[in-house]
């Protein structure tokens, strides 16, 4: 059961918007707010460093995620899975984490990261 809860909570956090992902740090009583340092133009948020690796195989997911995932994999198209695939080769702490557990970016169909650095791959077998 624990693990079914884990594994929806995951796919919940692929399905999340980039947006959603980064909440304010809660702001302590008795602090004035803070005002937001302003962005320079084209700067990107900063990107959580990876503290864990979960990798998921589609099938161990609810059905009805994975029809969600099915849904945004195709949104994507293949150029933004090649991306993907193509960061996480470059990545040795992901890339040695798929090996570990016999697979490569090949099998990988989706990835989410948290505010916390972990990072969830989703994987799908060869058919």
């Amino acid at each position: 059961m624990r693990k079914t809860i884990r594994l929806a909570a995951a796919a919940a956090l692929l399905l999340a918007t980039a947006a959603s992902a980064q909440q304010q740090p809660a702001q302590q009583p008795g602090e004035p707010p803070a005002s937001p340092a302003p962005a320079a133009p084209g700067a990107q948020p900063a990107v959580p460093t990876i503290q864990t690796v979960n990798i998921v195989d589609i099938e161990e997911l609810p059905k009805e995620t994975q029809t969600k995932v099915n849904e945004v994999m195709a949104k994507r198209g293949e150029d933004g899975l090649q991306k993907l695939r193509g960061s996480i080769d470059a990545t040795p702490q992901v890339k040695s984490a798929l090996e570990a557990k016999g697979l490569t970016s090949a099998q990988v169909i989706a990835a989410s990261m948290d505010a916390n650095g972990a990072l969830t791959l989703i994987t799908k077998k060869a058919s």
